[in-house]
This record gives structure tokens, C-alpha cells and sequence, in this order.
């Protein structure tokens, strides 16, 4: 073992030589083609900032995305306990120092461009970096990317326990939301798809780059098995796909006309495809032939990565430089000054009505994704249980893919397209996601078909099954799904949103609104399934219990539309009170009808409860029935026996003391 550690020890010289080559010379050819490294015409802040700030972005990006990847792996490949786990998060923990480290330079590169200002260490420096990272958004969004950075590097380096590692994967995807909002993107027409589309981007790269860095450096000190291959290639094909379609759709949104594919900003997005679709080759290869003589043939595992994490390094150098590059004039980024286009970004939508409700449309591309994917998963599982000859209820399927074809359209078309404008329309399209899609949702099964459809692991490692049943089995799960927490939360949730600044935080900013569907999307799954869920749980309550829980949450719902209805004051007046609409009722008439909603449609979801749950009710005295009769016959009705001896020595004793 000895003799073979210098060969090892120079197998990571190379490889991490090799990765940095490759990283600065598509940096630097990017530099060049993109112009970034041309002396700005006003406050040129000098030619260290202008070629450090794009090469200190592509050296984070790697670093970041080794992080991510490797506690990702860690995570969800390797064993709890073993070598492989332990040699994964010290890779983790090396690559998060060094994600902090240039994050810091790249906030300091990046204060310096904009203020045009050359590098000093006198007070006024530090004065003005303090301000730029605590009151500028783009510093704020960098200083709260480079804390989650300290965050999982403080985890990585602290524990080696897979729960860390996923803890860790978890804070480390957050990471990346800041960085999201501050891509060229961001600042064009179609805010949410941007962020949304630059979001995905990052994800998928972060897990497709960093894994294949992460599995090969673990593979110069430890022997990785196919089925750990395979572990990662499904990983790894996912995020391919997820990274094609949303750089595609990215880069669209900020280039906009044909011509401008032709631009320098252009060349350098084709040359970022270009390098996307040899890397789709090389991934074909490594999926169809690799994996299945990995554990024969040692060499061939470095045939096809060493080749792939060269040309992940240089698609990276570009997408640093590109960041750096000045994008080509697109019409659409070019907003109005009418008030629905400062407020919003967008020009305000045509009269909303029947013929707008099918025609409109604002797609929502994160959830698009959720949304596809879980069909597509849920499709997969119970294709798998009929492949082994097991059933599973047709009902369940299209209950499950109803709701999420429901949530698709909830977050994609016209509900969306109109909700910044009218406080109804966000009221038909909160009441039908908090209660209609879970309606749908719970009777799914979901975790029931995916404990059955997946198959168990048995080498101390977890994979999708074994995280899901972990993380329903936590105490924090097993609270937060109590019939009478979840219910509270359920119904607080409607004051506490409406009538807190959170409401006017999740109408303006682009997060805001993605955690509004979050939380009212899981507060709903949960009061729903504590009362008719068909997936196991540690809390089950009697049906009268459930009825009564039921009609606690509908008279508050009630109580609470008919304060809007009977409000005279909007709850958001800087906002639907200045969006400057020329068609439909007033901002007040449209909150009051708004209350009716939260009334009125409130009442169908509950109804519908209502009759599930009393179903469930009669289904389970059926079947108590039949049980106590098989008992009888089994025991020839010893217990009426037993009962009616009890009921005369009682008589007898009666009439003894008379």
C-alpha cells in the first residue's frame, strides 16, 4: 500500500493541474472573445480586477460545485461509517475552504469593478466594502452566498455522518438562490423565469460538475464499484437534461432576437452548448459501456472522465467569463413606465375573463420541473410493480397526476399570469393550491408506492427511499404532522400571511412568491393527509375527532373571507392599489370578492373532506364489523357467551341483595 501511495499522491497533482488548465484557458479564450478584459471607458478599475474577477468566479464555481457535489455524493452514494464516505467529505471540506476563499475574492474583485476603484488596505476600503456588502443588493446577495459557504464548509469539516452530508447538500443548494439573482437574466422582462432558469442551471451543474470531480478524485485513493457508478449516472443524467433546457431557456430570455446569437455574448453561449453536448456524448459512453466493466477494468473508468472533467472545467472558464460579458440590447428588457411595468417588470395582461382564463399564460419554470418530474417518477414506480407482477390502484395514479397537472396550471397559466394584479385571482389560485392540489395529492400514496417500487438498499447507504422514509420518521416530522398541529398551522397560516408584511414580501419579490407555494403547498399536504391520508403515519385520530378539526378549520376560514369581504381598506394598497389596471372592478371590490373566494371556494375542498372522510369513517366500521364476526365464528361466539354469563351472575348478585 506504501509503495503505491506516491503514484496516488501524483495521480491528484495531475488530475487537479489538469482540471485548473483546463479552467483558466476557457476563462482566458472567453476573456477574449467575450471582451471583458477591454478598459472600461469610465472608472476603469485596472486590468488585475478585469481578468481577476472572471477567473477568481470560474475558480468559486469549481470549488462551489465540488462542495455541493461531493456532500451530494456523499450523501447519496456511499455507505454510512465506510472509507469511501470519510475520503468524500474531506474532499468536501477541502473544496468548501476554497469556495470561501475565492468567494471572498470574488466580493472583493466584484466591489471593485463597480466602484472603479483600485485595491487598498486603508480604512476607507473597508468602509466601503462593509457598505457594499450590507446595503447594495448585488453585495448582499454575495455575502449571503459566501455565509452559506462558511456554513457547509463549517459542517463538512465538523462531522462525517451522512446526515451531515445531507444537511449539508441541503444548505449548500440555498447557497446558490443568491447567486441566482444576480445573473444578467435576472434583469430582464421575465424576472421569474430568469431566476427560475439560472436557479435550475446552477443546480444541476453544481450536482453534474462537482459529483464527476468528487467520484474521480475518491476513485485515485479508493476502488468505486459499478453499482456506485451507476448511483451517480442517474444523477448525473438527470442533471444534464435539467442543464440543457434551462441554459437554453437562460440564455434565450437574455438574448432575445436571432442576430444576437451571432454577437460576441452569443459566440460564447454557443461555445457553452457546444461544450454541453460533448459532454452529453462522453455521458452516453460512460452510461451505455463504462459501467458495466468498471469493476474489471480500472482503466476504462478514466477513458471517459478524464476527458469529461477537462471539458467541464473549460465549459465552466466560459460561463465565469460570459458572466462578465456584456450581453447584446434585448427589446424585452426594455420596461414601460406605466405602473403595472414598474411594479411588476411586465406590461399589464388583457382583461382577465373566460377567454383569458384558457389563453394566458406565465409559465413557472421550477415548477414545471416538480411538476414533470413527479409524474414522471410516480409513472416509473408503478411501472415497476407491474413488471413484478404487483397492483396498484389506477385510482391512486390519476389522483396523483391530476393534482400535479393541477399544480402545473396553478403555477404556469392564467392563475398565474394574473395573480400581481388581482388580489381575486391570487385568492382562487392560494385556496385552490392549499386545499384542491393536496386533495389530489394525499390519495397518491406517494411514500408508500416509493417504499414499495425502490428497492431497499442493504450497505448502509441511502438513496431516495431510505432519506424519504428517514426524514418522515424525524421528530420535527412527526410534530409538524400531528393532526392538531398541522390543522393550527393550516389555519394561522391565513392571518399570519395576510395580515404581516409577509404578504407585501412575497408579492414583490420573486422568492417571496416561490416560498408562498412552499408553504401553503406543505401546510395543505399535511392537515389534508392527517385526515385522509392513505400513507402510514404515527398520528391517527378518530373520525369523529377528524370531523370536529374539520369544521373548526372551515369556520375559521369562514371568519376569516368575511373580514375581507366587510374590510374597507386594502391589505396591499402600494401595490394592487397602484397597479394603474383600466379594466375590471376596483382594487377594493376585487379584495372583498377575494374574501367571498376564500369563503365560497373554501367550501367545495371542505366538502369534499367531508364526504372522504365519513367514507373512510363507514369503510372502517365495515371492516371492525366483519372482523368481530370472523372472531365470533372462529370462536363460536364465546365473547356474546361470555357477555350474557357476565349480565346474569350480575342479575344474580341483584337479586341475592334484595
Amino acid at each position: 500500500m506504501n509503495a503505491k501511495q506516491p503514484i496516488i499522491n501524483a495521480r491528484v497533482v495531475s488530475l487537479f493541474f489538469f482540471t485548473l488548465a483546463a479552467l483558466a484557458l476557457g476563462a482566458t479564450v472567453a476573456i477574449q472573445i467575450g471582451g471583458a478584459a477591454k478598459p472600461f471607458t469610465l472608472l476603469d478599475p485596472g486590468d488585475l480586477v478585469r481578468w481577476g474577477l472572471p477567473l477568481s468566479r470560474a475558480f468559486m464555481d469549481v470549488a462551489m460545485a465540488t462542495t455541493i457535489g461531493a456532500l451530494a455524493i456523499a450523501a447519496f452514494v456511499f455507505s454510512e461509517g465506510s472509507a469511501k464516505l470519510r475520503t468524500t467529505m474531506n474532499i468536501a471540506a477541502g473544496a468548501s475552504v476554497l469556495w470561501v476563499i475565492s468567494g471572498m475574492l470574488s466580493i472583493n474583485f466584484t466591489y471593485l469593478n463597480v466602484t472603479g476603484l483600485a485595491f487598498n488596505t486603508g480604512q476607507s476600503y473597508g468602509a466601503g466594502l462593509w457598505q457594499f456588502v450590507t446595503q447594495v443588493d448585488l453585495g448582499i446577495y454575495l455575502s449571503l452566498s459566501l455565509v452559506g459557504a462558511l456554513v457547509v464548509s463549517i459542517l463538512a469539516i465538523s462531522s462525517q455522518r451522512l446526515t451531515a452530508a445531507a444537511i449539508a447538500t441541503a444548505v449548500g443548494f440555498l447557497s446558490l438562490v443568491p447567486i441566482a439573482l444576480t445573473g444578467h437574466a435576472s434583469g430582464t422582462a421575465n424576472h421569474s423565469m430568469a431566476v427560475n432558469s439560472l436557479g435550475l442551471h446552477l443546480l444541476a451543474v453544481t450536482l453534474w460538475v462537482g459529483g464527476l470531480i468528487t467520484l474521480a478524485l475518491v476513485r485515485l485513493r479508493r476502488q468505486v464499484s459499478g453499482q456506485e457508478v451507476a448511483r451517480f449516472s442517474s444523477i448525473a443524467l438527470f442533471s444534464f437534461a435539467l442543464v440543457f433546457v434551462s441554459g437554453l431557456i437562460n440564455a434565450q430570455l437574455r438574448i432575445g432576437s436571432l442576430e444576437n446569437w451571432l454577437s460576441n455574448y452569443g459566440l460564447l453561449v454557443l461555445l457553452k452548448i457546444g461544450a454541453l453536448a460533448v459532454l452529453g456524448v462522453f455521458g452516453a459512453l460512460y452510461r451505455r459501456r463504462l459501467i458495466a466493466r468498471i469493476d474489471q477494468q480500472r482503466s476504462a473508468f478514466w477513458r471517459v472522465v478524464g476527458a469529461e472533467v477537462a471539458v467541464m472545467a473549460a465549459a465552466v472558464g466560459i460561463a465565469a467569463a460570459l458572466s462578465r460579458t456584456a450581453p447584446p440590447l434585448n427589446p424585452s428588457e426594455l420596461v414601460g413606465t406605466t405602473p403595472a411595468e414598474i411594479l411588476t417588470g411586465q406590461k399589464l395582461p388583457p382583461e382577465f375573463n373566460l377567454q383569458t382564463f384558457f389563453t394566458e399564460v406565465k409559465p413557472d419554470l421550477l415548477w414545471l420541473v416538480v411538476s414533470i418530474s413527479a409524474i414522471g417518477a410516480y409513472l416509473i414506480g408503478v411501472r415497476r410493480l407491474a413488471s413484478r407482477g404487483d397492483k396498484w390502484p389506477v385510482s391512486r395514479t390519476l389522483s396523483w397526476v391530476g393534482g400535479m397537472l393541477l399544480l402545473a396550471f396553478i403555477t404556469s397559466g392564467s392563475l398565474n399570469a394574473y395573480q400581481e394584479y388581482l388580489f381575486s385571482v391570487h385568492m382562487v389560485a392560494h385556496m385552490l393550491l392549499t386545499m384542491a392540489v393536496p386533495i389530489f395529492l394525499v390519495p397518491g400514496a406517494p411514500i408508500t408506492l416509493l417504499s414499495r417500487a425502490v428497492q431497499k438498499r442493504t450497505d448502509e447507504s441511502r438513496g431516495m427511499r431510505e432519506w424519504v422514509l428517514w426524514a418522515v420518521h424525524t421528530k420535527y416530522a412527526q410534530f409538524i404532522s400531528h393532526p392538531i398541529v398541522a390543522g393550527v398551522l393550516f389555519a394561522s397560516s391565513l392571518v399570519v400571511f395576510y395580515f404581516t408584511p409577509i404578504f407585501g414580501w412575497s408579492t414583490r419579490e420573486h422568492i417571496g412568491h416561490e416560498w408562498m407555494v412552499v408553504h401553503f403547498l406543505i401546510t395543505g399536504y399535511l392537515f389534508v393527509q392527517s385526515l385522509i391520508g392513505v400513507d402510514p403515519g404515527p398520528h391517527k385520530i378518530q373520525f369523529p375527532l377528524r370531523i370536529m378539526l374539520l369544521i373548526g378549520v372551515l369556520a375559521f376560514h369562514a371568519f376569516f373571507g368575511l373580514a375581507l369581504m366587510t374590510g374597507n381598506g386594502l391589505l396591499l394598497p402600494e401595490w394592487f392599489g397602484a397597479m394603474g389596471r383600466t379594466w375590471g372592478v376596483t382594487p377594493l371590490e376585487d379584495q372583498q370578492i377575494g374574501g367571498a373566494i376564500a369563503w365560497g371556494i373554501g367550501e367545495l375542498p371542505t366538502a369534499a373532506l367531508t364526504i372522504i372522510v365519513s367514507v373512510q369513517w363507514f369503510r372502517s366500521d365495515a371492516r371492525e364489523a366483519r372482523r368481530l364476526d370472523r372472531a365470533a365464528d372462529r370462536g363460536g361466539n364465546k365473547d356474546l357467551e361470555d357477555y350474557n354469563a357476565m349480565l346474569n351472575k350480575l342479575a344474580d348478585r341483584d337479586k341475592r341483595s334484595n
